[in-house]
């Protein structure tokens, strides 16, 4: 890297993964953590959001173009593709360029692994319990409040605008925020990614709702290491994790379900 410490910072879901151990703690849920970090591979990419401009040799002959009108296409092109390029403010994050094979490898053993274990997992807990609900947990950049907001959000919910999870749900999630005196925002600005859009099935019982929690709100002044308000966020989420097992469960098989959910 350029910047190790600059593009570490900013590429990671800082301490993310403490937030997911004590919500999965506190409430039992099942708990996919991710050890290999976005600036090696972005799991939040389809396979094909690929850059190929940072690849030695560039766009093999064998594999077409996208369309330039195409979601992944932009996305790459803004540094931002399956293997992280450039980063706004900074430029460009590598040395050199990324061998073919290397780039083949973290698709196989990183990007293809994840996935296929968390459909399983997912596939698993709605043949037992009729549904699946699954929590795809990041964080985010402090954000502005929007004209009509009194506070910036804390917590921005994304369902891809209804298609990776029940309304119900949302619903849900947002009345125990508000509860919980945390602003939050839906689909803006974060709708959700590759993740919701491969696994989130509500038609078949698989919910999938991505939460982006402000680092503002759990790591210190400097966005680096956890703040004295960790233990407080994780405990609201362990206690919207639990409203919306409980929920998703009654989705998918009744009360009693639900009563065994809680």
């Amino acid at each position: 890297m350029r910047d190790p410490a600059l593009a570490q910072l900013r590429l990671e879901d800082r301490h993310a993964d403490r937030l997911g151990i004590a919500i999965a703690r506190e409430t039992g849920a099942a708990l996919l953590v991710a050890h290999a970090p976005r600036a090696l591979l972005d799991l939040n990419r389809a396979e094909d959001d690929i850059d190929w401009d940072m690849i030695e040799g560039g766009r093999p002959k064998d594999v077409n173009p996208v369309e330039p009108g195409q979601r992944s296409n932009a996305r790459a092109r803004s540094g931002l593709g399956l293997v992280p390029r450039r980063l706004p403010g900074s430029g460009e994050i590598w040395r050199g360029r990324l061998a073919p094979a290397e780039l083949a490898a973290r698709i196989e053993g990183i990007h293809r692994a994840y996935h296929a274990a968390l459909g399983g997992v997912l596939a698993q807990i709605r043949a037992e319990w009729g549904a699946a609900l699954l929590i795809d947990l990041h964080s985010m950049p402090p954000l502005r409040a929007a004209e009509n907001e009194a506070r910036a959000p804390v917590v921005v919910l994304g369902d891809r605008f209804g298609a990776s999870c029940h309304t119900v749900l949302v619903g849900r999630a947002l009345a125990h925020l508000e509860g919980c005196g945390v602003p939050a925002a839906q689909n803006r600005p974060y709708s959700g990614g590759y993740v919701l859009d491969r696994h989130g099935a509500p038609q078949t019982g698989v919910h999938a709702l991505q939460i982006e929690v402000c680092r503002a709100a759990y790591l210190d002044r400097h966005l680096a290491e956890p703040g004295a308000a960790l233990p407080a966020i994780a405990g609201m989420l362990a206690g919207l994790v639990r409203e919306l097992g409980a929920e998703a469960a009654l989705l998918g098989g009744g009360e009693g379900i639900r009563q065994a959910a809680e």
